[in-house]
């Protein structure tokens, strides 16, 4: 856990608006290790899925640099052109979405399929035997052929997390992954995180306005207004903000 593998260095994010400019970071300094399930807590418009998008690169910062160790190398995320970062992305990172996104033409097995196409990691039966292999590490391989709209919420989210997983990716990035499901289902999807920390070697980010999830990950921060903050100093902006 001691392994640096995203570094994230004087990142700042500003956006231009009609009402003027809105910085969503600043200065954001951050070292996550390999192995971590890093969770980033803060209401909502803190900034959380900013600081996703620049790490995944979605995005593009305004100033400071993302760099990331995998694979024997080192990447300057936002170096890269917008196709070689891309499928980069695609490569090295799964991201999970709390509204799913999965396709709804298609199976759940085909859905998990598409990005290993994509990224021509695998051969086509070779790409089946692995989706099938993702959904039985999520216990839905009896819903393969299935269409999204016929599975709840929870066996949704837990086919986003196997199609984030398709090409092995070394890490994780997930935006309030369990913020619309019951606290039984999202619990299944925290012990399914866990898992694959702990016994697949991921690193995970997840972002989450729920303060009371702080304890289920290894490492908690707070993001206010755009900032990083302690324990001490988020307390007090707590206060403050119910004095307001």
């Amino acid at each position: 856990m001691d392994t640096p593998l995203i570094e994230i260095k004087n990142v700042s994010k500003t956006y231009s608006t009609a009402a003027g400019d809105f910085p969503a970071l600043k200065s954001i300094n951050l070292t996550v290790n390999k192995g971590e399930f890093l969770g980033v807590v803060g209401k909502s418009g803190a900034g959380k899925s900013t600081l996703l998008n620049m790490i995944n690169g979605v995005d593009g910062l305004t100033e400071g640099e993302v760099i990331v160790h995998s694979n024997g190398q080192r990447v300057s995320v936002h170096d890269m052109s917008e196709d070689v970062r891309a499928l980069w992305r695609g490569r090295t990172m799964g991201v999970v979405y709390q509204s799913f996104q999965l396709l709804p033409m298609l199976t759940l097995i085909e859905n998990i399929t598409l990005p290993i196409d994509l990224a021509g990691n695998f051969k086509p039966r070779e790409a089946r035997d692995r989706a099938l292999e993702l959904l039985r590490l999520v216990e839905l391989e009896e819903h393969a052929d299935k269409l999204p709209a016929f599975v709840s919420g929870g066996q949704q989210q837990r086919v986003a997390i196997a199609r984030a997983l398709a090409n092995d990716p070394d890490i994780l990035v997930a935006d309030e992954p369990t913020g619309s499901l019951d606290s039984i289902t999202a619990d299944h999807i925290f012990d399914v995180f866990s898992h694959l920390v702990s016994d697949r070697g991921k690193t995970i980010i997840m972002v989450t306005h729920d303060m009371g999830l702080t304890s289920r990950f290894t490492r908690a921060l707070t993001l206010v207004d755009g900032e990083l903050v302690t324990k001490a100093e988020s307390n007090v902006n707590s206060k403050r903000s119910r004095k307001q």
